[in-house]
């Protein structure tokens, strides 16, 4: 990769995802702004840390990558990934590399361009995400080394939701823990951003009005939109609040937490590793974190059933339980949008969770629902309800055009 040149005429725009154990990255062309809602070119290194980690571009089949630096192994994917998009460029040189952030804390609002005063703030937010902010700020702090004239924005998932009202962003804890930053911030706030676009887009006025919208992947949380703003939303001081997810637990009683570590001795580590990987659908069914298999599954007969039966009531009813909420801030509710995997893919859980919020005037066309169209609303819903792809990419692409310039 090349560093960035004085002319915009053959830019490109590098986002980088960076997980635990995955780095997502899309390549777009940086010429516009803003640029095209899709990338030329993208892909992903999963299994990072693992034995067989693999490197796949968007259309290709997954390949073995060796990862020979075991002691940085996200490092080591970074540079496959350099070396790749290096070829792919072709000559052409980078406008700006993005970096979707989790948490900006109550410092950034919007995205920010990359220094080492900004890493080392950043790097204060670690315990609020330990997921995903400590992987992102090491290719950041690698790209500061390797290519130190090309710019990198931080775009971060709470920045949408600095929208928020005080009710919204307060804690019940004394004001004193507010005021240290111990706040509710919000998250997934670069799929809430596409989603105030798209929406718009789709739905007109009615997006406008009072919409919930359901990010429902491995990590799920719900969104209450007024006027395309975010008013309510279920993700709060960290990405554990809310809903059920994959492994996460989501909303819990904190006596909880306090039993499992004085009564059941559990350190503050081992309570951490339970709360963010041993819980939610996986935690509940003992099988697996992955709707599709658990939906696959979920007619088996004895205990291994009816626990996988049991985590899938579980996880609607606490989407349902939410959505009920974000009806009542929102006085009402005119549009329903479901996205992210479980959202865009799931025809049986949107249908699972719509069934239960007939009392809202929901109903789906299930024909429409079984085809994911944009669309599945019934006739005589008194709410749209919609489906809607997400991509965070272009948001965080759209943000390094407008911080760079």
């Amino acid at each position: 990769m090349s560093a960035t040149a004085p002319s915009n005429d053959d830019a490109c725009l590098l986002v980088l995802n960076c997980g635990s154990s995955s780095i997502k990255f899309a390549l777009f062309d940086g010429r516009q702004d803003p640029p095209p809602r899709r990338p030329f070119w993208g892909g992903q290194v999963t299994g990072i840390g693992g034995p067989k980690p693999t490197y796949t571009e968007d259309g290709g089949a997954a390949e073995p990558v060796p990862l020979q630096d075991r002691e940085s192994p996200h490092h080591a994917a970074l540079e496959h990934i350099r070396t790749r998009t290096r070829k792919r460029l072709a000559g052409r040189h980078l406008r700006a590399v993005a970096h979707r952030v989790v948490h900006g804390g109550s410092k950034y609002s919007e995205p920010v361009l990359v220094d080492t005063g900004v890493l080392a703030d950043l790097k204060s937010y670690i315990p609020l995400a330990p997921l995903h902010q400590p992987f992102a700020l090491e290719a950041m702090d690698v790209l500061l080394k390797g290519l130190p004239d090309c710019p990198q924005v931080a775009c971060f998932d709470t920045g949408f939701h600095h929208t928020l009202p005080l009710v919204e962003r307060m804690l019940p804890l004394p004001y004193s823990a507010y005021e240290r930053g111990l706040r509710r911030y919000g998250f997934h706030g670069l799929s809430y951003e596409y989603m105030a676009v798209a929406l718009a887009d789709r739905h007109g006025e009615r997006a406008r009005g009072r919409t919930v919208v359901a990010h429902l992947g491995s990590g799920a949380s719900l969104c209450a939109m007024h006027e395309l703003r975010s008013v309510a939303t279920t993700m709060g001081f960290s990405a554990l609040d809310g809903l059920m997810m994959s492994t996460r637990c989501g909303a819990l009683d904190p006596g909880a937490v306090i039993y499992l570590m004085e009564i059941e001795k559990l350190t503050l580590e081992q309570v951490g590793h339970v709360l963010y990987h041993e819980s939610g659908l996986l935690g509940v069914s003992g099988v697996s974190g992955d709707t599709r298999e658990l939906l696959a599954r979920e007619q088996e007969s004895g205990d291994v059933g009816d626990r996988i039966r049991a985590a899938l009531a579980l996880y609607v009813r606490r989407i349902v339980r939410e959505i009920g909420a974000m009806a009542a801030v929102l006085g009402g509710l005119d549009l329903l949008v479901f996205t992210a995997g479980v959202g865009e893919h799931s025809a049986v859980i949107r249908s699972r969770i719509c069934r239960d919020l007939a009392y809202l005037g929901v109903a789906v066309d299930e024909a429409a629902n079984e085809r994911n169209e944009p669309v599945i609303a019934g006739p005589g819903s008194r709410v749209s309800v919609g489906v809607e792809p997400t991509n965070e990419e272009w948001i965080a692409a759209r943000q390094a055009v407008a911080v760079t310039g």
